[in-house]
């Protein structure tokens, strides 16, 4: 089982132009403590239960170039990119960029978005929630599209139509970016990731609600054909053991659902933590232990 690490708090430090060598020095901490992934959320405004927009949030994508730069091994990716953020044809040359100066490191995570203040604070349009997905697939549809050599033009969709899909370099990654579709809605999320994604990500509330979400994906994998086993699950880990040090509870917790079939535990430093002692103190001790599980 893998570590890995999702920034969700830019407060610290407090003096202006530090988050950039912070965050830098978090990505060295990370790959030095042998985590295997690294991300960002995609949010505009910080969400309201972590302090709401009066605190700091910075631009994913930006943030993980900077990061891309200021690491070699680790694998960067948002989680997860709000479909309604970016037209898809310019999410895909984003992320096709962010993959061609990462060295092959970019995963695109994506969902259907949900927080409205942000869409209405900044004139973002925010569709009904049926709509919202009908345009994450599109943009699923269109970015695969756009990574294929064989099939530069057009798409007509209902949302979206595009003249040309055209993607010049092409992503360095084989055979092109990882695709991971976050959310554990049974009828349209897990649908959705039966059918376009290579991993999905799903919260760990408890280790019978995982199982029961793994379910419901292999059901929606067998109606359209395909082997659950090839698409790569991942979780968010909410519990408190990391944050106290309780390393013994976090193992016991973690062969369980290992033993699901999660590869990926992804855990996060708190809001207002200096995100590199966080990692070098609790995250690096986690990595070592996870990695037992082989």
């Amino acid at each position: 089982m893998r570590l890995g690490i999702h920034i969700i708090g830019f407060d610290s430090p407090k003096e202006p132009g530090g988050l950039g060598p912070e965050l830098a020095a978090a990505g060295a901490a990370a790959e030095s403590a042998g985590v295997g992934w690294l991300s960002v959320m995609d949010h505009h405004f910080q969400m309201e239960e972590m302090g709401g927009p009066d605190n700091a949030m910075l631009e994913c994508n930006t943030t993980l170039g900077y990061l891309a730069a200021h690491t070699s091994t680790i694998q960067l990716g948002a989680l997860v990119t709000g479909v309604t953020y970016r037209h898809p044809g310019l999410l895909a040359k984003i992320v096709t960029t962010l993959d061609n100066l990462s060295g092959g490191r970019t995963t695109l995570g994506i969902g259907a978005a949900w927080y409205e203040r942000e869409h209405l604070g900044l004139g973002v349009p925010f569709p009904p929630t049926g709509e919202r997905f009908e345009r994450l697939e599109e943009t699923l549809r269109i970015c695969l599209q756009m990574w294929d050599p064989q099939n530069n033009g057009p798409f007509e969709g209902k949302h979206y139509q595009l003249a040309e899909t055209l993607c010049v370099p092409p992503p360095v990654s084989e055979p092109r970016p990882e695709i991971l579709i976050g959310g554990g809605g049974e009828k349209k999320t897990l649908r959705l990731v039966a059918r376009y994604a290579d991993t999905c990500n799903l919260v760990a509330v408890s280790l019978a609600e995982v199982a029961h979400k793994l379910d419901v994906l292999r059901r929606h994998c067998d109606d359209v054909g395909r082997d659950h086993t090839h698409i790569r699950k991942t979780a968010i880990y909410l519990g408190d053991s990391v944050q106290n040090g309780d390393l013994d509870t976090f193992a016991r917790e973690m062969t369980r659902y290992a033993e699901l079939g999660i590869e990926t535990v992804i855990v996060s430093p708190p809001p207002g933590a200096a995100p590199t002692r966080w990692i070098e103190k609790r995250a690096a001790p986690t990595a070592r232990r996870l990695a037992e599980f082989g």
